[in-house]
């Protein structure tokens, strides 16, 4: 167990190799921090290469009281990984989480609250009211961007000016959460607000005297501007609208939900969220399947009520 620390070392090296967020990253070193000390307080202390199944399984054991399933399946998913680097590094012979299954996962479980469209009304009012003149252009391009575009929270803070391709109208999206860059063309209103803001943005810059920031979206003092900014942002307005909780993640899955139900087909969509599988954007039909309301309507029972059948 010496090597332990040098070993998850390069691990989490490999990992940010990868491009993996430096969340996933943290949470992984976290993890294995947890198992590495729950093995080296063993009795007898195993050697890495003697671990095996059944004590992989007594630390998954310690580590799922209490705790919600999605959290189990941090805590497999971690070990997995690890296990297929100290096979690669020729420390295990074959890697016993490789078929290991965590507690099945209900996809919709997790879906955040949609926000609807009166209330959607009231934040953009929101926002057009800022008294301050630059916050209240920020805050109507950071909208427009969020349910145009569905962009995540850490998606949109690392926006950069370059990102943006008025001509096109376009957005490139960086990979880091998913490892593959995306281009996202943005709405017509998404479109103006973007514009409107770009000028205010320009003439902070220059009162602040950093013309030469990158980010897209700044902050008051001209720096990029936070994701807990965009966060604590969402919750002024929803409070001035008398609302509830408002988080970045529901624009995202209210946009998604809406383009259901206009009709857009599921690959657009995955493709826009940036989703790795469909299997990720087929959730969204558990709140919106147009879909299903037309077979429904098909339904031989409509032709029987119509012809006077039913008694």
């Amino acid at each position: 167990m010496r090597r332990w620390d040098g070993l998850l070392e390069r691990y989490l090296g490999e990992l940010q190799i990868r491009g993996l967020s430096s969340g996933t990253v943290t949470g992984r070193c976290r993890e294995l921090d947890r198992w590495g000390s729950w093995l080296k307080h063993r009795r007898p202390r195993p050697a890495l290469e003697e671990v095996g199944a059944d004590e992989v399984v007594k630390y998954i054991r310690t580590r799922a009281p209490f705790r919600s399933k999605s959290t189990v399946a941090n805590v497999v998913t971690a070990l997995r990984s690890m296990g297929e680097f100290l096979v690669r590094e020729e420390i295990w012979s074959s890697n016993p989480l490789r078929w290991m299954r965590g507690p099945k996962m209900d996809p919709r479980a997790r879906i955040p609250r949609r926000i609807g469209h009166q209330t959607m009304e009231q934040l953009w009012a929101a926002a057009a009211e800022r008294r301050q003149s630059y916050q209240r252009y920020l805050w109507l391009a950071l909208l427009g961007v969020l349910y145009g575009t569905g962009l995540r929270r850490g998606e949109l803070a690392r926006l950069e000016v370059k990102a943006w391709n008025r001509e096109e109208g376009v957005l490139r999206i960086d990979g880091q959460k998913t490892g593959r860059e995306r281009q996202v063309t943005v709405p017509a209103l998404t479109w103006r607000c973007l514009e409107a803001y770009w000028p205010q943005r320009q003439n902070l810059l220059e009162q602040t005297g950093r013309l030469d920031e990158a980010a897209l979206f700044v902050n008051q003092d001209g720096g990029r501007l936070h994701p807990r900014s965009i966060s604590q942002g969402l919750r002024t307005l929803a409070r001035r609208c008398g609302l509830e909780r408002i988080t970045a993640h529901q624009f995202r899955h209210s946009c998604a939900s809406d383009l259901l139900e206009d009709g857009v087909g599921l690959p657009q969509i995955q493709r826009m969220l940036g989703h790795q599988t469909i299997t990720t954007t087929v959730r969204y039909l558990h709140v919106a399947d147009p879909q299903r309301h037309e077979a429904v309507k098909l339904h031989p029972i409509n032709r029987m009520l119509q012809s006077g059948g039913a008694a």
